[in-house]
């Protein structure tokens, strides 16, 4: 049986998208995938990262993980995104990092992967389902296979998104948050499984 390659891909700002690539990463390990963490390129002015203690702090705690490069993109099966939401879509690091893909698409190196997204927002409804459908629009345009998590799991019910976890800003990382987390992780290894079987 082939293991399946998951690129899990996260932004992080003030370092809760980078919790919840963390968590997903260890249940798609669990799960029995071979995972790669990796973070986007912080594209913000040096100046205004270090006028902020908590951005600063979120950049130096992520600078050990590998930049995600266009050659993980070739290596893996399927992919997990995680960032914020930016005024109901994605922010302009990863939103920079989508935009160069344009060559791996043209060669179909993009199509039939699985993919999955995440994000958080300062509000429950600060636009968090428009910044993953907004993703799942590039990701069609690839021809990648969506995974969202739908209502495959009694946890999803209790925060509601069936189109990929989103995060309140400020919410505890409790069971249910795992749980979630872990289950759209592993449906997203499991699928991705009888892709590349």
């Amino acid at each position: 049986m082939t293991t399946p390659k998951l690129a899990i891909i996260f932004y992080s700002t003030y370092g809760t998208n980078h919790q919840m690539a963390e968590i997903a990463a260890d249940a798609a390990r669990a799960a029995g995938a071979e995972v790669r963490l990796l973070r986007v390129a912080e594209t913000a002015p040096k100046a205004v990262v270090e006028g902020q203690e908590a951005w600063k702090a979120q950049v130096d705690k992520a600078a050990s993980i590998p930049e995600v490069s266009h050659d993980d993109l070739e290596w893996a099966d399927a992919y997990l995104f995680s960032a914020p939401t930016r005024y109901g879509s994605a922010p302009s690091q990863l939103r920079a990092f989508i935009d160069t893909l344009g060559g791996l698409w043209s060669q179909g190196k993009l199509a039939n992967k699985a993919v999955s997204a995440m994000t958080s927002a300062q509000t429950t409804h600060g636009g968090q389902e428009a910044t993953i459908l907004g993703l799942y629009t590039s990701f069609m345009h690839w021809g990648a296979v969506i995974v969202a998590p739908g209502y495959t799991n009694p946890e999803i019910f209790k925060t509601g998104n069936p189109y990929g976890y989103s995060h309140s800003q400020g919410a505890p990382f409790d069971d249910t948050v795992r749980a979630v987390i872990g289950h759209q992780a592993t449906r997203l290894v499991e699928i991705t499984s009888k892709i590349v079987a």
